[in-house]
């Protein structure tokens, strides 16, 4: 059996083509024995942003108000998503150039020390062991390469949060230049697609 956590974090309903890859993927999914999937759409249903009253308790403070206890409560819920997951498929479209303030949101609830990673004599060290994760990211323009590269900071932002948390073993299923027209697009969520089933059937990597 392998476990399927799939995050959502696309704000613009149906129309989202991240939503769209990650829709085939599910259903694709439903037809696989042994295949079980949690999905979280963080757009759809956002995570609240951390606030004075809830910081605290994600970083390990006593929750001593009711709005501390329930950001704690929800924040245990994402955490033990991630735990209980083999692969993560999160679903990243570029808003402004990052990841969507919503997707940025349920990571402040699950990057937690001693919880989903540790400081020790050797640094920072990730205690999400033996997980792949698979970024859809989607995008109008073209930022894999050339001049637009440096003006990427949403896939290099997730894949530091993943890594932190000790998930390294990621692949990338991109849709670029979704607005270089009708056809351009058509062709990069065609690929895309192919390449996120291809991903999600490669073996789950495990540490030695």
């Amino acid at each position: 059996m392998q476990k399927f956590l799939v995050i959502d974090s696309a704000v613009t309903g149906a129309q989202s083509v991240s939503r769209k890859l990650t829709d085939g993927l599910v259903s694709a999914l439903a037809g696989e024995e042994g295949a079980v999937v949690t999905r979280r759409d963080v757009g759809h249903t956002p995570i609240p942003h951390l606030t004075e009253a809830t910081v605290g308790a994600i970083r390990g403070a006593e929750a001593e108000s009711a709005e501390a206890r329930a950001a704690l409560a929800l924040s245990d819920t994402l955490v033990a998503e991630l735990f209980d997951a083999d692969v993560i498929v999160v679903a990243v479209p570029m808003y402004n150039f990052g990841m969507p303030s919503t997707l940025k949101a349920w990571f402040d609830h699950v990057l937690r020390a001693k919880v989903t990673f540790q400081y020790g004599a050797n640094g920072a060290e990730g205690l999400l062991k033996n997980k792949r994760a698979i970024i859809v990211s989607t995008r109008a323009g073209g930022y894999a390469e050339g001049d637009g590269a440096a003006m990427d900071s949403q896939e290099p932002h997730v894949r530091t949060l993943l890594g932190f948390m000790g998930i390294t073993d990621v692949e990338v299923v991109r849709a670029e230049k979704l607005a270089f027209g009708p056809e351009v697009a058509e062709t990069a969520i065609a690929d895309a697609g192919h390449a996120l089933g291809r991903a999600v059937r490669a073996p789950l990597a495990l540490a030695a």
